[in-house]
């Protein structure tokens, strides 16, 4: 049994269920200001409140981790992403702050709204900027980071950052045309009309990109026989956009959940490609997952915690979404 193999598996849950289950949080705060109404916006953000905070447990679950148990991919990752890491926890935590002060105040509500955007956006756009950095791929000698505190800034890295804000929205317009009605729900339809062709064209300018950027990646997606598998992802891409597209313009009552389950399948596609671009390595073209591993006896040790903790964390977020479940109205959630 290769420990090594099982806990790049639990890393990679942690990273991609956080990005599905925070993203469309995330994305509500970016529309945030976009809101007809404040009293949208209270629908809107009443729409996440019993399942937010939960989300995070996600995103300490891959930390930690990675932390423990892939100590040498850590000791590179972290100096070479301490700034915009660094953003995005202060934008998660200064957006947590918002949303319960928001509730809270009356005269300076409008000043906790745009706090809550604004950590939002902040936090998309650090996420983005971490995820091409990875892509682009690290300088690495002798195991230690010897890049610049700022390669994590390029023309690809915003770019990547500009497709996670745009997938996040359209994460978080999917979702409010699942859990409301009426007015604000039909503005969310328009809003995910105008992002999803957006998001496409983000999809693929990162995918040209990457393998016109990165040799080895082009060698991994175009060489024969990988061509032949490797092309159904985005095949599969794209008969997803075009299906959410479809349910999106029918606005039909029995299909309101599919363009959020169809927005995910994009997330998962996409990240389904970044896994095939860059594996094995855990920071790419230096150091692979089995050369950053800890000792096995760490791993096992790590494993067990994770064997008991693991199932509590999904049967909780389960339990908290089946709870939940159903429209919110004006007037009904959090206080």
């Amino acid at each position: 049994m290769d420990l090594t193999l099982i806990w790049a598996a639990i890393i990679a849950l942690g990273v991609v269920v956080y990005v599905v289950l925070d993203g469309f949080v995330l994305g509500i705060a970016i529309l945030f200001p976009f809101a007809r109404t404040h009293a949208d916006r209270d629908v809107m953000m009443n729409s996440v409140a019993p399942v937010w905070d939960g989300n995070q447990t996600w995103l300490v679950l891959g930390g930690a981790g990675l932390f423990a148990v892939f100590p040498a991919a850590y000791s590179i990752l972290l100096p070479a992403l301490y700034v915009p890491v660094l953003l995005m926890l202060i934008a998660l935590v200064y957006r947590g702050v918002s949303f319960e002060f928001r509730f809270k105040s009356d005269r300076s509500r409008r000043l906790w709204d745009v706090s809550f955007s604004l950590g939002g956006f902040l936090a998309a756009l650090c996420q983005g900027l971490i995820l091409g950095t990875v892509v682009q791929g690290f300088e690495v000698q002798n195991g230690e980071y010897t890049g610049g505190p700022f390669d994590w800034l390029s023309p690809f890295t915003l770019l990547t950052g500009a497709s996670v804000i745009i997938g996040y929205s359209l994460l978080g317009s999917t979702w409010l045309i699942m859990k409301t009605v009426g007015e604000l729900q039909a503005w969310s339809y328009r809003i995910a009309r105008f992002l999803l062709p957006v998001l496409v064209v983000c999809i693929g300018a990162v995918s040209i990109y990457t393998p016109l950027d990165q040799p080895a990646i082009a060698e991994r997606w175009f060489s024969l026989p990988n061509f032949y598998y490797l092309s159904q992802v985005p095949l599969i891409t794209f008969i997803v956009s075009v299906s959410c597209w479809y349910v999106l313009k029918r606005e039909r009552q029995a299909q309101q959940s599919l363009p959020f389950y169809f927005s995910i399948g994009l997330f998962l596609l996409s990240y389904a490609g970044l896994v095939i671009s860059i594996w094995p390595y855990i920071v790419p073209r230096a150091v692979t997952v089995w050369e950053a591993a800890a000792p096995p006896a760490t791993q096992a040790f790590a494993l067990i915690g994770y064997v008991v903790f693991l199932p509590l964390v999904i049967g909780y977020t389960v339990m908290a979404y089946r709870v939940f479940r159903g429209k919110v109205r004006h007037g009904e959630g959090y206080h």
